[in-house]
């Protein structure tokens, strides 16, 4: 079946056509590491997980990349906030987004690359747009993307460069020559994470990451990119810049954007306050009740996000739940041999079930016409168990049409949609959802940690090693592991 998607470059549905079938390049845009993930986040990271799913199972080999930001306004301030490395708020949400992640059933990316990783892949790229004439270096260690200079701009989310002008403007502080300029490299303020360059120390413009990561790991030229609604401008308009200035080749073949989450009218958002974090729902729901309302949804529609939804939703997926379970019901009831030959009637809604599945997710990736299908075939289970019930026994011929159900819809939905990986709710991330429920025990006290890190760092600075290698050595014993990086010590407690 030809699979087609909407491009937001062209704004069309188009045949998906691979660069080097059956390999598929995808890269979709990750998180930046402040703060728990939230609904908006797991939106997206659902949504492409599962277009992943899909593909791999139409036979494509994928290789996905989703990156983390762990360098940015939103790490540094909260970091100075928390008076800790900025890297130590990084590595602490990015910890948690993997429990996140893992509880609501997104696989992990082939690679997930880190910002601070690539900073020589970022410089060469700035360096290399200079030297191209698309960017400028500024006497106060800048470099900014000239907006001008890239014929293209605005294509990809149709705004022309007169209209961005009537809108641009210098913030106080910038130095840039033209307000629709964007920052390739950042001089870093003092206290502020800082790493060298040909134009001074600095950091990396947040537009710039993304095109290191794609052509590091993917290559000059991808099959897709994805990301939220919202990335479209300035973010991924400035990411096509960037990268065909370089290279002069399409940077994505198809542009894939997934619509926001909104509460009461307005976007699911931690500036406006009126986020969700996933931890919050998968300590009260199951976490595919979340999943599947993600996927009851077309992927570039809004979500309109509410607990009376997350209610509506649970209830949909207890229906589908039971009629899984309810086989196992049915093999206990009197099994008797039926004289009617034939296929029983369920078998055609089975297969007409698994036509309409596949139909709907190979037009744009219709996952809530795919859902509607696979809840005809549960109407018509329900009849079937009903009916035994009724009757208090079952025929062979009935038993083995619902169990090919039951298999029907375990296939579909588990392997496509990450849904009933088990048919018993599982409980994801229990324990360390109880532990941080719990009061702290007085066995481990993370500030007397915290401050024996500072003091080991003093030793080391004043040459006590000796002391040094003492606390070092009793935290290990302890169950803490200390790692001395050229951004300070890092630690972490070693599983019991």
């Amino acid at each position: 079946m030809t699979l087609k998607l909407f491009n937001t470059l062209t704004g069309k549905l188009e045949e998906f056509v691979p660069q080097n079938p059956p390999y598929v390049k995808i890269y979709t845009c990750g998180v930046t590491v402040y703060d728990d993930s939230h609904v908006g986040h797991g939106r997206s990271l659902i949504v492409f997980d599962t277009f992943r799913r899909y593909l791999e199972h139409l036979g494509y080999k994928v290789k996905f990349v989703r990156n983390f930001t762990d360098v940015d306004d939103k790490i540094i301030n909260r970091a100075n906030k928390e008076c800790k490395h900025f890297m130590e708020i990084a590595d602490r949400y990015i910890a948690r987004y993997y429990e996140d992640t893992e509880a609501i059933g997104v696989k992990p990316a082939d690679v997930e690359p880190r910002v601070t990783d690539h900073i020589p892949e970022i410089i060469e790229i700035v360096q290399k747009l200079i030297d191209k004439g698309y960017a400028y270096a500024t006497p106060e260690g800048n470099v900014y993307f000239s907006v001008e200079r890239f014929k293209d701009y605005g294509k990809l989310s149709k705004r022309s460069i007169d209209e961005l002008k009537a809108g641009a403007r210098v913030e106080p502080g910038e130095d840039k020559k033209n307000p629709l300029d964007f920052a390739l490299w950042k001089r870093s303020k003092a206290g502020e994470p800082a790493w060298e360059s040909p134009w001074g120390e600095g950091r990396p413009g947040w537009h710039t990451e993304c095109v290191a990561f794609v052509f590091k790991h993917l290559g000059e030229s991808i099959d897709i990119h994805g990301g939220g609604l919202d990335l479209i401008f300035p973010h991924h308009e400035n990411e096509i810049a960037q990268a065909e200035a370089l290279t002069g080749k399409p940077f994505a073949r198809y542009w894939m954007h997934n619509g926001l989450v909104i509460v009461n009218g307005q976007k699911m958002s931690k500036s406006l306050g009126n986020f969700v974090t996933l931890r919050e729902i998968y300590t009260k729901y199951h976490p595919d009740v979340l999943r599947l309302l993600v996927l009851s949804v077309h992927y570039r529609s809004p979500l309109d996000f509410s607990w009376e939804k997350m209610e509506n939703t649970k209830k949909v997926y207890e229906r589908i739940r039971q009629a899984v379970e309810d086989f196992e019901t049915l093999k206990g009831l009197q099994i008797y041999e039926d004289t009617e030959g034939g296929l029983h009637p369920l078998y055609n809604t089975i297969k007409e079930t698994e036509e309409k599945f596949f139909k709907a997710l190979s037009e744009d990736f219709k996952t809530q016409e795919a859902l509607a299908a696979v809840m005809e075939l549960v109407t018509e289970m329900n009849k079937v168990r009903n009916e035994a019930f009724k009757q208090k026994k079952v025929s062979k011929r009935t038993l083995e049409a619902y169990e090919s159900a039951v298999n029907s819809i375990k296939n579909t939905l588990r392997n496509i949609f990450g849904l009933l990986e088990d048919v018993l709710p599982r409980c994801p991330v229990k324990e360390v959802v109880k532990k941080e429920l719990e009061p702290a025990s007085g066995v481990f006290d993370e500030e007397l940690v915290n401050l024996l890190v500072e003091v080991r760092q003093l030793a080391r600075q004043k040459k006590v090693f000796d002391i040094a290698d003492l606390i070092r050595d009793r935290l290990k014993e302890k169950g803490i592991v200390l790692e001395d990086t050229p951004f300070g010590t890092k630690w972490k407690k070693m599983s019991s």
